[in-house]
């Protein structure tokens, strides 16, 4: 429920009304809405611009374009559908629709515009840099990982070299043991030549 005498900020208005700050502030110059201002410029809502703001959501919702609302809000008889009684409130406003209000609203306009631009350019920007550093941890994860496998290529091939070289060294013990022997036989084949001469 909006309180009526409660001045809002403009969070609490975007959870109000569901629309995001940056729409709600376009929504202030596409539709001239006179949002007023404290001392130190900040922005307020009362309970009669939100009811301006959710009467602009209703049309959007009933299918009016931005245009067709903006010449509902600026006809002299405005109607304000209140759903809540199921009636429709008249209310008298006057507003001039000469050269000058045009080329304010056209100049705002394009300001409120370049706004959204610059804020989306700035929101992609931002999501750039985490996808990038996102890509960053991914690469040094996988330079992490491969280095691991590295090492452990290299601790396997040297289990192999390790395991040829005992091999090796047991072959070796065998031709020196089979040396020695053929050497031992030989003596003692020098030795029964020799007794018997």
């Amino acid at each position: 429920m909006i309180d009526t005498k409660k001045k809002y900020s403009i969070s609490e208005v975007s959870k109000i009304t569901g629309y995001p700050q940056h729409i709600l502030r376009f929504y202030e110059k596409e539709f001239k809405l006179n949002i007023p201002r404290t001392k130190s410029n900040r922005r307020y809502y009362t309970y009669k611009e939100i009811e301006k703001i959710n009467y602009i959501k209703e049309l959007q919702n009933k299918g009016f374009t931005n245009k067709q609302i903006k010449i509902i809000l600026n006809s002299p008889e405005e109607v304000i559908y209140d759903s809540h009684n199921e009636s429709a409130i008249t209310l008298a406003t006057s507003q001039s629709n000469d050269i000058s209000s045009v080329k304010n609203f056209i100049a705002e306009f394009q300001n409120n515009l370049l706004e959204i631009i610059q804020e989306t350019l700035k929101q992609n920007n931002i999501n750039n840099i985490e996808i990038l550093k996102e890509l960053k941890m991914e690469i040094e994860q996988l330079k992490h990982e491969i280095k691991n496998k590295e090492h452990d290529v290299l601790i396997c091939e040297n289990a192999k070299l390790k395991m040829k070289l005992k091999e090796k060294s047991y072959e070796v013990a065998e031709l020196k043991e089979k040396l020695k022997r053929e050497k031992e036989a030989n003596k003692s084949i020098f030795k029964k030549i020799f007794k018997r001469k």
